[in-house]
This record gives structure tokens, C-alpha cells and sequence, in this order.
């Protein structure tokens, strides 16, 4: 049974609380998930929330709080991840800022990571810049902020605008001739 909210089977959304249907970015995707020590209790809490929301969702670590890890292996596996699924998959990676999260996870090619601070933020990222991976800070927002924040960017489709397509592809022929 899908929470009120989150997607439904024909990959539309049911009315959440807020009201608003909406629909996942694409029903066939896995959403991978990664976290250092700062973002380990908030990477928990998505995995159940997305989960419960009829997504596969891929954990990448951290797998047990540690207050020593380091944010640059999980983030980067997960990233990886993503670029493996060639365009079908979306990433989460969590940290304390999610700025050097964000840093790693843009280290792999062909990622297009954002920082994503907002409700709109989120959407922006995913509308505008077709961002596979969104950075949270999870000492930036509270649960629930962040929650929402995270099931914007995952629902928000890519406009396919022709003038965003043509910045992304400026993007990606700079890395690519590199």
C-alpha cells in the first residue's frame, strides 16, 4: 500500500497533503541514496519514505553511523550508479552542508548534481538543468523540509526545453573534449 501522496502503480501520484497530484519523474527509475556521518539519520528516514513510496531505492552507505567517515566514497558510488543507468536512475546524496556532497557526487562524469536548498530549488534543478543527483543538507532543514524537498526533485520531470538542452549540452561537450 503507497502512503498518501507518493506514487501510485501507473506512476501518478495520489492527492497529498498538500493537494497537489503529481507524478514521479519517471516509473521505471531506482533512486540511489548515499550519506556520510552528518546526513546518516536523514538518509534512514528516505529510504523508508521513498520505500513506502513504491520506489527501488539503492542504499550506497554509509551502512552505520560513524562520526569519522568521509562523504566522497558513498556519494561517488552513488553518482556512479547513476551515470550507469543512462538516464533512467536519480540520486540523493546527504551530508551536513550537502555541499561537498554535491562536490563529489559532480567529480563523475556525465553527473549533473545540485545543491538543492528549497521546494523550488529542487524543482529548478530537475526543470532546467535535468540534475540527476540532489545535494540536501540535512543540518540545513528540519525532516519534513527535507522530505519535501526531496520528493520535489524526485517528481519533478526536465522541461525539455530547447533552451535548457542546449546549455546541458554545452556542459557535457566541455567535460567530454577534456
Amino acid at each position: 500500500m503507497r502512503g498518501p501522496g507518493f506514487a501510485s502503480s501507473s506512476g501518478r501520484m495520489a492527492r497529498g497533503e498538500a493537494g497537489a497530484a503529481r507524478r514521479w519523474h519517471n516509473g521505471a527509475m531506482r533512486l540511489h541514496i548515499a550519506a556520510d556521518h552528518a546526513g546518516f539519520e536523514l538518509k534512514q528516514h528516505l529510504l523508508a519514505h521513498f520505500t513506502q513510496a513504491g520506489l527501488e531505492v539503492v542504499d550506497h552507505g554509509a551502512y552505520e553511523y560513524d562520526a569519522l567517515d568521509d562523504y566522497p566514497p558513498m556519494c561517488i558510488a552513488a553518482a556512479e550508479a547513476v551515470a550507469a543507468s543512462a538516464g533512467e536512475d536519480l540520486g540523493i546524496v546527504i551530508g551536513g552542508s550537502g555541499n561537498g556532497e554535491q562536490l563529489a557526487a559532480n567529480r563523475v562524469p556525465g553527473i549533473r548534481a545540485a545543491l538543492v536548498w528549497s521546494v523550488e530549488t529542487a524543482k529548478l534543478a530537475r526543470q532546467h538543468n535535468d540534475a540527476q543527483i540532489g545535494s540536501l543538507g540535512a543540518r540545513m532543514h528540519s525532516l519534513e523540509e527535507a522530505t519535501a524537498i526531496a520528493d520535489a526533485f524526485v517528481a519533478e520531470p526536465f522541461s525539455g526545453d530547447e533552451r535548457h538542452q542546449r546549455r546541458i549540452d554545452r556542459m557535457m561537450g566541455y567535460e567530454q573534449s577534456r
